[in-house]
């Protein structure tokens, strides 16, 4: 079977802005919300965002969550379907999360009912894109990416391939915008 993940990537400008997100993470969520007002703001053909896949073990179901939006990247849709998937996370995050990272409603979910869940809620088939064997490969990249820069949280941010520990999802737009202009 052959498959492309599609770059999750918008805009076209020279500055290139990049997102370590963790799906499950309300930080990461606010942060992933943020997304088309950084564009708009900063100019979509000044600024290149990127967002990066940051796998958190303490946030249980991520390595599941994580697999069904690059799976998404692999449908026709590409890195509209990967958003689609981000938002249904992001606008449901409680019922992809444990309570206290540890117990809830969720000790009874299984993976299965996990994809279901983000199939239902983005409108997206992903179960079988799920199942591509070698879709790990492209987890990977992004786990490798991320360690090679550092990045260990999220969410993080990156401006040209430099780590800002001076930003996060808490601050507006314009303060990421005036970031982005320098």
């Amino acid at each position: 079977m052959s498959w492309r993940a599609d770059p999750l990537s918008w805009g076209h400008g020279p500055r290139v802005f990049e997102m370590f997100l963790e799906p499950t993470c309300p930080f990461s969520a606010r942060a992933y919300g943020k997304i088309d007002e950084t564009l708009g703001t900063a100019g979509e053909d000044r600024v290149t965002l990127k967002i990066r896949l940051q796998s958190q073990p303490w946030h249980l179901y991520s390595g599941v969550v994580t697999r069904c939006v690059i799976a998404a990247s692999t449908l026709p849709e590409g890195k509209t379907a990967a958003r689609r998937v981000l938002a249904a996370v992001a606008e449901h995050r409680e019922e992809f999360e444990f309570e206290k990272h540890a117990g809830g409603a969720n000790m009874d979910a299984t993976p299965r009912q996990i994809i279901a869940r983000l199939e239902d809620y983005s409108g997206l088939a992903l179960a079988d894109a799920f199942a591509i064997p070698d879709l790990d490969r492209e987890v990977k990249w992004h786990c490798k990416y991320a360690r090679q820069n550092g990045i260990h949280v999220s969410p993080s941010f990156m401006i040209d391939g430099l780590v800002r520990t001076d930003m996060n999802s808490g601050d507006p737009v314009s303060a990421w915008a005036a970031k982005l202009a320098r």
